[in-house]
C-alpha cells in the first residue's frame, strides 16, 4: 500500500515569516517527501485583526505516519519553532495545519479531516488550487478549484507575495 497524499497549510505572521516557512518545511523533510509547494501568499489574519499580516503556503507531501502521529510531529515543529500556546487565531511564528490526508474523513476531538473550515478558507484554498485544483474535497465532492471559486473575498485578501 502506498502513502498517502497529504495535504499541508502553513502560516507565519511573526518574526522572520518568509524564513519561518522554509523552516518549516524543511523540519517536516525526515517523516515526509514534500513536493510540490506553493507560491506564497500575503494574508489578511482571521478573527482577531489586531495582528500582523499573513505568509501563507501550502504543500502536498507523502508520509507514512498515520493522522495523529502526523499530527504530533507537526505539533513538535510548531513547538521547536517557537510557537507558544495561546487563543485560537493568534499571532504566531508558525503554523500547520493537516487539510487533507488521502481521501481519509476523521473526526475525533483532537484532530479533524478535512480541516473543519478548509472550505471557508480563502488563504488555504488559493494556494491549494495552486498545485491541486481537481482535487475532490472528500465530504463536499467539489473540486478545490470549484470550492476556492464560490468563496466571496476580497482580491487583497490573499495576495501573491513578492520576496
Amino acid at each position: 500500500m502506498s502513502a498517502p497524499t497529504v495535504y499541508l497549510g502553513l502560516g507565519s505572521n511573526l518574526g522572520d515569516r518568509a524564513r519561518n516557512l522554509k523552516q518549516a518545511l524543511e523540519l517536516l523533510q525526515p517523516f515526509a517527501t514534500v513536493s510540490p509547494v506553493s507560491s506564497v501568499y500575503e494574508t489578511a489574519p482571521v478573527g482577531n485583526r489586531d495582528q500582523p499580516r499573513f505568509l501563507n503556503m501550502v504543500c502536498a507531501a507523502t508520509t507514512s505516519l498515520p493522522p495523529h502521529e502526523l499530527l504530533a510531529a507537526i505539533k513538535a515543529i510548531e513547538e521547536k519553532m517557537g510557537r507558544q500556546p495561546g487563543p485560537p487565531n493568534s499571532a504566531r511564528p508558525i503554523d500547520i495545519d493537516i487539510l487533507l490526508y488521502g481521501t481519509e474523513v476523521l473526526d475525533t476531538p483532537e484532530l479533524k479531516i478535512p480541516h473543519p473550515r478548509l472550505q471557508d478558507r480563502a488563504f488555504v484554498l488559493v494556494p491549494l488550487a495552486e498545485i491541486a485544483s481537481d482535487l475532490h474535497h472528500p465530504v463536499y465532492g467539489k473540486t478545490i478549484s470549484e470550492l476556492c471559486n464560490a468563496l466571496d473575498r476580497e482580491p487583497r485578501d490573499v495576495v501573491l507575495w513578492q520576496t
